[in-house]
């Protein structure tokens, strides 16, 4: 059953690709003979053009994180597996790729502008400023989200390695990631500073992440905190890696962790087709579970998040993809194409939690979840006796993905805090860094252990969000142009609508629930602000439109 639920579901990607989306590449009339931005600067440092192989690689590391992994599993454990994958199949094609693609296309057509830029550009300043207040609020829950997911699964262990001697599966996840950081670092300064060829860095470090696994579960006691100690001492990371140097840790971390991606998908395919596992989850659960995020009706789009649509890829596109296209048509494989993979990575993540008990994942984190379902398929190679390393690798995949989000994050929130206050140079750098970290700092000190579904929630709902207000950029622009919009507008009316009508439940529900300040104050004045702000940049684009003589312009975004 799981072999064929994976063939219909690649047999899906493969004909949005060639067929959807080659017809979405059409509207945007690519055209190789235009000068990207990346050739016409090309000054060696951000604007470099780049093969599309390579550019793929480093364009899918940077957007597969933790957020199609843990939000299948979030999902499936509320509402059954069925509506999840017929959502990430719909969403990730229909809407998701389209989103990314639009947004990478447009801007390459704009100079390699980011999409708060455009929004700047084409509605005026005022929603250029809105937008950029609501991609801070939607990165400080991203980080939020995150840091909790990963703080639980340094100290959670499990019950499959339970009694195997001196051995914690927490600790072991800790330390394997822990050094993988180390080793990061270490790749950075030896790319720096002893220039040797890439093929030999690869040769050396590669296999000493995979090794990383082996050492933590030979040293899984030397890190033992509680999770509130971890969630802290993640969140220093993420101060550190938002100032130091882009080649110090970002670059070679994200290297590094394109290949445990690459691994963990290739583990996932072979546990998918050769492990000959059945589907324990039912398949539908119910319309409503209780609660205050219960109801299928829109949580479940929210809760998936990334796995279907994600604003922060537009972030991605507009932010460092668009300065290396080398030729228009690379938009396509590159952001359509990307996205599709990231869908598979979604799947492969239901799969893994597809395979077990409801009772067994009743109350289990997404990312202990997820290692284990890995660690199972990868003992299908080295063998059931090797299971606490193989558990330890899936675990260690997990927090590598997040690591690739937070200080990416963080660094994007502070550049938004230094633009919008206009502050420059280190001192703007550090004030923009504890402006961003302050409130997921607060969340972590406030929240009480195991918060993290409801961060979720509000994280899922504001990088939705973020991405039909992308959308709705886009459609001016092409509203402007005189070309079609009914295949941004309808995605972009369909994400709004569904996340409004989340934030809105989000608000009440935490207001409610509030005790003066504390988390639910918190999480509902965060969703009331992200609220008024899309409100905000919805009016301002039906306005400017209105306003707008209806004359011919050309898809360059220029009056013609």
């Amino acid at each position: 059953m799981l072999a064929v639920l994976a063939i219909v579901f690649l047999i899906w990607l493969v004909f949005g690709y060639f067929g959807y989306g080659r017809w979405i590449a059409k509207q945007f009339k690519l055209d190789n003979a235009r000068e990207t931005p990346a050739n016409k600067i090309n000054d060696g440092e951000d604007f470099v053009p780049t093969r599309p192989f390579y550019l793929f690689g480093q364009h899918f590391s940077a957007i597969a994180a933790a957020g199609p992994i843990a939000g299948p599993i979030i999902a499936c454990q509320a509402f059954g597996w069925l509506p999840c994958l017929i959502w990430i199949a719909l969403g990730v094609v229909l809407i998701g790729a389209v989103h990314d693609f639009s947004t990478l296309a447009s801007s390459v057509r704009h100079g390699a502008q980011s999409i708060a830029e455009i929004a700047r550009e084409k509605l005026g300043n005022g929603a250029g400023r809105a937008m950029m207040a609501f991609i801070w609020i939607a990165l400080i829950y991203v980080i939020v989200a995150f840091t909790d997911i990963t703080a639980g699964t340094f100290v959670s262990g499990t019950e499959e390695l339970a009694g195997i001697g001196n051995f914690n599966a927490g600790g072991a996840v800790a330390f394997a990631s822990i050094t993988y950081l180390g080793l990061s670092i270490v790749l950075g300064l030896v790319e720096r500073y002893l220039k040797p060829p890439l093929w030999l860095s690869t040769i050396i470090f590669v296999p000493a992440v995979f090794a990383l696994s082996y050492l933590g579960t030979k040293f899984s006691t030397v890190f033992l905190l509680d999770q509130t100690s971890w969630a802290v001492l993640i969140l220093i990371y993420c101060v550190i890696g938002s100032l130091v140097p882009v080649w110090a840790l970002l670059q070679p971390r994200g290297y590094l962790g394109g290949f445990v991606l690459y691994t963990a998908i290739a583990i996932g395919i072979i546990g998918i087709f050769f492990g000959g596992y059945e589907i324990q989850q039912p398949s539908f659960k119910s319309w409503d579970i209780g609660g205050m995020t219960g109801t299928l009706f829109p949580f479940l789009f929210v809760t998936i998040a990334c796995g279907a649509c994600s604003g922060f890829h537009g972030l991605v596109c507009s932010g460092t993809t668009s300065k290396q296209i080398n030729k228009e048509s690379d938009t396509h494989s590159i952001g359509y194409g990307a996205m599709l993979a990231e869908g598979f990575v979604a799947f492969i993540a239901l799969v893994t939690i597809m395979i077990i008990a409801s009772d067994a994942a009743k109350g289990v984190s997404p990312g202990k979840i997820y290692g284990n379902g890995i660690g199972e398929f990868l003992t299908l190679i080295i063998g059931k006796e090797n299971l606490p390393i193989a558990i330890t690798f899936g675990a260690m995949a997990f927090s590598t993905f997040v690591f690739d989000t937070l200080d990416v994050s963080l660094r994007l929130g502070r550049y938004i805090v230094q633009e919008i206050l206009g502050i420059k140079g280190k001192i703007g750098a550090v004030i923009g860094t504890l402006a961003t970290i302050a409130v997921p700092f607060a969340c972590v000190m406030l929240a009480p252990k195991g918060s993290w579904s409801e961060f979720w929630t509000l994280f899922g709902a504001s990088n939705q969000l973020l991405a039909a207000l992308s959308l709705l950029s886009i459609t001016a622009w092409l509203y402007q142009a005189r070309q079609r919009i009914a295949f941004t507008l309808l995605p972009m009316l369909f994400v709004l609508t569904i996340t409004l009508w989340a934030l809105g439940a989000l608000v009440i529900g935490n207001f409610q629930a509030a005790n003066g300040f504390d988390i639910k104050f918190i999480n509902g004045s965060a969703s009331l602000a992200l609220i008024l702000l899309a409100i905000y940049l919805v009016i301002t684009a039906i306005f400017k439109l209105r306003g707008e003589n209806p004359e011919r312009r050309h898809l360059d975004g220029k009056i013609a």
